[in-house]
């Protein structure tokens, strides 16, 4: 496994972080442990959750989640120091008007709620999870950077910002000498390339990290999915995932994947390893999450993940999305 730092700061990240939404969702303790181990051995060192992770996200039960969070508390006792842990905040928790946003008062207790389920003292890379049309900036990082100063969170980051976004925060942030938010996360693969428009020319700018989620685009780039068949009954299309649903009708993902196979197999690789591998290419990226139900998806994934695409095969793979229309820049 390599490092990379992450933006600005002195802290250096596993190229890939595991992402735990399937925790409590999909599988249960037993085996959540079993990719847990699988990552920590594989040097994997950026955990990466989320407050609403869990069985509710399905069932729309507020008590079922966090549940990824409980799960993790369990699992990290004892290597608590190993690893990086990241989480996130912002979507509703319950059915309160003040139980979701950003302002100081749900900041506070949400922080307070993750911290006792992942039983620990503090958040290495504490998250807003999408932007708040509703609560002020300034009121946001004001309540985070106080929680900096206690202690409890190590450094800010945000995720699904648009640039726009991020740059009104920084100017807060500057303007008020805040902590700022030192990494975004974006979705980014070879499926979902919007963010190469303006978010990572900015981001590259400002030194911002950037810790991309769906390197495999919600599982189509591992070839799981074919056009016409009926999906793997423990997919995550046959649990019904909405967005990869969604994803599969609006775009032309199953074009894409069949045009990127013959490359995959040039290599000798498998597609999600290609595709990883693609994400992981681009120096901008400092880490992809990659979310996983079993330990032989991690072990595949990472089996190359050392080895960067030619200029040569970026090139090509630019052509292709060009022709299908997954590229315009």
């Amino acid at each position: 496994m390599l490092y990379r730092k992450l933006g600005r700061t002195g802290v250096k990240v596993s190229e890939v972080s595991l992402g735990t939404m399937a925790f409590g969702r999909w599988i249960d303790e037993e085996a959540s442990g079993a990719v847990l181990d699988t990552a920590l051995e594989a040097g994997i060192n950026l955990i990466d959750t989320a407050d609403v992770y869990g069985s509710g996200m399905d069932t729309l039960d507020y008590s079922r989640l966090g549940e990824s969070e409980a799960i993790l508390g369990r699992l990290l006792r004892g290597r608590r120091d190993d690893i990086l842990l990241a989480t996130k905040f912002t979507a509703p928790v319950g059915p309160g008007v003040n139980d979701g946003g950003q302002s100081r008062y749900h900041i506070y207790r949400a922080l307070e709620n993750s911290l006792r389920r992942l039983q620990t003292d503090h958040i290495d890379l504490y998250q807003v999870h999408s932007f708040d049309p509703e609560t002020p900036v300034e009121e946001t990082l004001r309540a985070l950077d106080d929680l900096v100063k206690q202690g409890k969170i190590r450094y800010l980051g945000c995720s699904n910002y648009a640039a726009w976004q991020l740059a009104k925060a920084h100017g807060v942030s500057a303007l008020h000498n805040l902590h700022r938010f030192e990494s975004v996360q974006p979705e980014y693969s070879l499926i979902t390339r919007g963010i190469e428009r303006e978010l990572v020319p900015f981001a590259q700018s400002e030194n911002v990290g950037i810790i991309s989620y769906s390197p495999l685009g919600r599982g189509i780039l591992s070839g799981k999915y074919r056009q016409g068949e009926a999906p793997p009954t423990d997919s995550r299309l046959a649990l019904g995932e909405k967005r990869l649903e969604l994803l599969l009708e609006s775009n032309p993902s199953y074009e894409l994947v069949d045009k990127i196979a013959p490359l995959a197999e040039g290599r000798g690789w498998t597609l999600a390893q290609f595709a990883l591998s693609w994400v992981l290419s681009h120096s901008y990226v400092t880490s992809a999450i990659l979310g996983a139900s079993k330990p032989e998806q991690i072990r595949d994934a990472l089996q190359h993940v050392e080895e960067k695409l030619t200029l040569e095969e970026l090139a090509e793979l630019d052509r292709i999305s060009r022709s299908i229309g997954l590229f315009s820049i």
